[in-house]
């Protein structure tokens, strides 16, 4: 007989997301890892990070039919089958919820049809998950369960848990319980991605954008100063020699070379981006700069620490 999970073992929200905000400087490598590699890939599959967007936002409907019905499904039922049936949804709706314009939606639903992704029979749409096999999120699973990891580590420094949990123990648990983890997962991307591409423009820009940040955040000569009150300024301070040509930039990313000095230039003159004499390019700290995006860059901190809380309750004491 299995044990009943004990409601004192259940996470404090509110407490989670003040040690994530307090040690916000332990997360930033992991965080920013996972947030540009996803965007990356998602350009990948398609060339088109919009399009990857529909998808997922299509995909996500089941989950949240998942969720609104109690049904739990893991991660290797949910991959097993060839097919995945999704409810009709209208176009006005994909563009309302991803702040896309209604013909952009059409064209992009058209050339999934086209390319096999999507078929249609009568009123219910088919994903090919043949079609799509590298949208499987091995690397995003891997990154999320490494961050996640981290906060429970950190926790358990500021003894408010007992102990703390591997990445794998954290993968385990999200693939038991995929279909909800899954679901918070795809909320948080909506919400984070979005929330940037309205400051940046489009979400290219803000692929390189998160490159830059995730290159200087994971530098080995990355330092954390004491400075004033601006907080983000501070969490991914670094050394100035921390830079990225344009070509390094377009091979990591797949962005072709042309597009990559448009889009540097276009980050350069909003102010987010700078380059050197050597043509090295990295992310202005400037504290005017940073100051602009603070409330932005409040909401990713509520917003990731409910993502780590939703998890970790769920993997940890279901």
């Amino acid at each position: 007989m299995s044990k009943l999970p004990s409601i004192s073992d259940a996470l404090d929200e509110k407490m989670v997301t003040s040690v994530i905000n307090k040690k916000f400087n332990n997360f930033v490598p992991a965080f920013y890892k996972f947030v540009s590699e996803w965007i990356i890939n998602a350009y990948s599959n398609f060339k088109d990070i919009e399009m990857y967007m529909v998808l997922i936002y299509l995909v996500n409907n089941d989950f949240k039919f998942y969720k609104k019905n109690g049904i739990q499904v893991d991660y290797n039922t949910f991959y097993k089958d060839k097919t995945l049936e999704i409810e009709e949804i209208k176009i006005i709706e994909i563009s309302r919820d991803l702040h896309i314009p209604k013909e952009s939606v059409r064209r992009k639903i058209i050339y999934l049809e086209k390319i096999g992704v999507i078929k249609r029979t009568r009123k219910k749409i088919f994903i090919d998950r043949s079609a799509y096999e590298t949208v499987q999120p091995i690397s995003a699973l891997k990154n999320l369960s490494y961050l996640i990891s981290i906060s429970s580590k950190i926790l358990k420094q500021e003894n408010k848990i007992p102990y703390y949990f591997s990445s794998n123990e954290i993968s385990d648990g999200i693939k038991k319980h995929f279909s909800f983890c899954w679901y918070e997962f795809y909320k948080f991307i909506f919400s984070y991605y979005f929330r940037w591409r309205k400051e940046l423009g489009d979400l290219e820009v803000l692929c390189i954008a998160l490159l830059l940040i995730s290159n200087a955040s994971s530098n080995k000569d990355l330092v954390i100063q004491d400075i004033d009150i601006e907080i983000w300024r501070k969490r991914i301070s670094y050394a100035d020699k921390v830079g990225l040509n344009s070509m390094s930039i377009s091979d990591i990313t797949g962005i072709p070379r042309p597009t990559v000095v448009r889009k540097v230039n276009y980050l350069i003159k909003k102010g987010y981006a700078k380059v050197d004499q050597k043509k090295l390019i990295s992310v202005n700290i400037e504290k005017k700069v940073f100051s602009k995006t603070q409330k932005i860059q409040e909401q990713t901190i509520k917003e990731i620490s409910e993502l780590i809380y939703k998890i970790l309750n769920k993997t940890t004491i279901s």
